[in-house]
């Protein structure tokens, strides 16, 4: 399966989709027209049912999304695709989940085979626009001051605390789209005061 991409910090002064980000474990699945999904992986390995927390990854998914992700790689005439999911619940913080959580599945990527990534507005159009669950929508344009400040405030309508991801067009002509993070103030300095002694954590998760 396809690693997700390791996402920079530093702004882009393009048109762009704002997107939730979901404070949680990345999780990608396989999906294709024999199997639907299958051969679910965190971001570096592959995650079977036995593991302590995203062993239950795959029931949610297979839950969520066992219908609508086959269904629109048959409509979009896709051989296979892998998608990229968000494991989460309401107290899971920095890739930490309190086992006494309801945790879901959220589908924040796909990138196609053959095709790569999918740009921003394909993204939309295909998946949030036609009702399957996905990182919310937040902010469209240009990643001007006002936005920057009300992401790192907190204060983004709809942000819930880590921050947003933001995609545009690449800057040059074919893929992957252009992507950049900014972080809320408040869940950045949380995380340097639970993982300041620990410099390669610190790097992963900032």
């Amino acid at each position: 399966m396809k690693h997700y991409p390791s996402i920079p910090g530093d702004p882009v002064d393009i048109p762009i989709m704002g997107w939730d980000k979901l404070d949680g474990s990345q999780i990608r699945c396989e999906v294709n027209r024999k199997h639907g999904l299958h051969k679910f992986g965190s971001r570096k390995v592959l995650v079977g049912p036995d593991h302590k927390f995203l062993g239950r990854a795959e029931e949610i998914a297979r839950a969520r999304y066992g219908d609508s992700l086959p269904r629109i790689l048959k409509e979009q005439r896709w051989e296979e695709k892998t998608c990229y999911l968000e494991f989460h619940g309401p107290r899971s913080f920095a890739g930490r989940h309190d086992p006494n959580d309801e945790h879901t599945v959220t589908l924040i990527d796909v990138s196609v085979y053959k095709k790569g990534f999918m740009l921003p507005r394909d993204f939309y159009r295909t998946y949030t626009a036609a009702g399957v669950p996905t990182a919310a929508l937040l902010y469209e344009g240009r990643p001007n001051a006002e936005f920057i400040a009300a992401v790192k405030s907190g204060t983004l309508p709809g942000m819930t605390c880590e921050g947003v991801v933001c995609k545009g067009a690449p800057t040059k002509n074919g893929y992957p789209p252009t992507m950049f993070k900014v972080k809320a103030d408040a869940w950045v300095a949380r995380v340097k005061a639970q993982y300041g002694g620990d410099p390669a954590a610190l790097r992963d998760l900032l």
